[in-house]
C-alpha cells in the first residue's frame, strides 16, 4: 500500500486516496505496535545472554534492570491484547456518549453530575477529546441528562463497555438526617456515524423544534435561539443539541447524532437482538445495573457482569475505568468467555 502511494495516478481521485491513506494509517497502527514489541523481546534475549558471562555484581545489575523491563513489557503486552479484541466494525469510530440521571431525585442528578466528571476523566486519562453537546440541569442539583461526544482512536470500542444502569449507595450530602440512599443513572453509547454508512432519513418525520439554550455559556449562546432538538417520529428518538452559538452547527451535530442512533436501532432490529443494545439497560432502577458503587457502610465498586471488583473507590470516581472496561472485552472474547476472572482488589 506504502508502494501503491508512489504511482502518478494516486491523487487523481482525491476521495480514493484519502480513504486508501486512512486505511493504511489504521493498518501502521494495528501492526507496528507489534513489530516494535517484538524488538523488545529480542533485546530481553540479548540482555540475557550477556548475564550469563558476567560475574555476580554485574549480573546482579543485570537482574534488576531485567526485572523492570519484564515488568513494563507485562503492561505493554495487555495493552496490546485488548487492543485486539476491539475487531467490531464501529470499534475505531468516536463515541457518542449519553449519561441519564434514574430513580432517586436530587439524589440522582447529583449522581448523574458525578459521572458526568469521572467519565470525562477517563477520557482525558486515554487521551481522548471530549465535546459537549448537550446537557440538561437538575431542579436542585446536578443533572439530568449530558450528551458528549469522545473523539479518539478506538473510542466507541472502549466506551461500549460502559453502557448499562449504574447503581449508587452513600450517606446523603442532602440528607439533614445523614441517611444511606441509593440512585441509578443509565448510560447508553453509540458510535459516530462516518460517512460512508449511509442513513437515509424522512425530513417529514423529523420535528425541528429552536430554543434558547440553557446552561453554562457566553452571551451568544444564552441570549439566541440556538438550541436545537430533534424528534424523530417513527421511533421517538430526541436529540438535543445546544453547545454551539450556531443554529446550524447545532441542527448538523444533532442530526449526526440521531442518524447514529436511528443506524444502531436498525441494526438491532436486523439482528433481532435487542438486549445487546438497549436491551442490556433495562429500566434505571433496581434489579437492572451492571455496575454499583458502594461509599457507605464500606467502600467498594463491583462490576456485576465481570465480579471485577475494587475498594479504591475514589481512584474509580476519578476516572480509573479500565480495569472494567478491559475485564468486559476479555469477557466477551471467544479466547476469554470460558476462562475464571480474577477478583482485583
Amino acid at each position: 500500500m506504502d508502494a501503491e502511494m508512489g504511482a502518478p495516478d494516486f491523487w487523481n481521485s482525491n476521495d480514493r486516496a484519502q480513504k486508501h491513506i486512512a486505511k493504511l494509517n489504521a493498518l501502521k497502527r494495528a501492526i507496528l505496535p507489534v513489530v516494535a514489541y517484538q524488538k523488545k523481546i529480542d533485546d530481553v534475549a540479548v540482555m540475557i545472554e550477556l548475564m550469563a558471562g558476567e560475574d555476580a555484581a554485574a549480573q546482579e545489575a543485570y537482574d534488576k534492570e531485567l526485572t523492570g523491563t519484564l515488568a513494563a513489557l507485562t503492561t505493554e503486552l495487555d495493552e496490546l491484547e485488548i487492543a485486539s479484541f476491539l475487531t467490531g466494525q464501529f470499534d475505531r469510530n468516536n463515541a457518542i456518549f449519553s449519561i441519564q440521571a434514574g430513580a432517586g431525585g436530587t439524589e440522582s442528578n447529583d449522581w448523574a453530575d458525578i459521572m458526568f466528571r469521572m467519565y470525562s476523566r477517563w477520557a482525558e486519562r486515554r487521551n481522548y477529546t471530549v465535546e459537549l453537546m448537550d446537557v440538561q440541569p437538575g431542579d436542585t442539583a446536578g443533572i439530568s441528562k449530558a450528551t458528549i461526544l469522545i473523539k479518539g482512536e478506538n473510542a466507541y470500542g472502549y466506551a461500549k463497555a460502559e453502557r448499562g444502569v449504574h447503581r449508587l449507595v452513600r450517606i446523603s450530602p442532602f440528607d439533614s438526617n445523614k441517611r444511606r440512599h441509593t440512585s441509578f443513572c443509565a448510560v447508553d453509547v453509540v458510535a459516530e456515524i462516518t460517512e460512508d454508512i449511509n442513513v437515509e432519513l424522512n425530513e417529514t418525520d423529523i420535528r425541528v423544534d429552536v430554543y434558547r439554550s440553557s446552561g453554562k455559556g457566553g452571551q451568544g449562546v444564552n441570549t439566541t435561539d440556538s438550541a436545537v432538538r430533534l424528534t424523530h417520529a417513527p421511533t421517538g428518538i430526541v436529540v438535543v443539541c445546544q453547545n454551539e452559538r450556531s443554529q446550524i452547527k447545532n441542527k448538523a451535530a444533532a442530526m449526526n447524532v440521531l442518524k447514529a442512533r436511528i443506524y444502531e436501532r436498525r441494526q438491532d432490529e436486523q439482528r433481532a437482538e435487542m438486549d445487546k443494545f438497549y436491551g442490556e439497560k433495562g429500566e434505571i432502577g433496581f434489579g437492572a445495573q451492571i455496575r454499583s458503587y458502594v461509599l457507605q457502610p464500606y467502600q467498594m465498586v463491583k462490576d456485576l457482569r465481570t465480579g471485577i471488583s475494587t475498594s479504591d473507590t475514589q481512584g474509580v470516581l476519578d476516572g480509573d475505568l479500565d480495569r472494567f472496561v478491559n475485564a468486559w472485552l476479555r469477557a466477551g472474547c471467544p479466547r476469554h468467555r470460558n476462562k475464571d476472572i480474577q477478583m482485583d482488589e
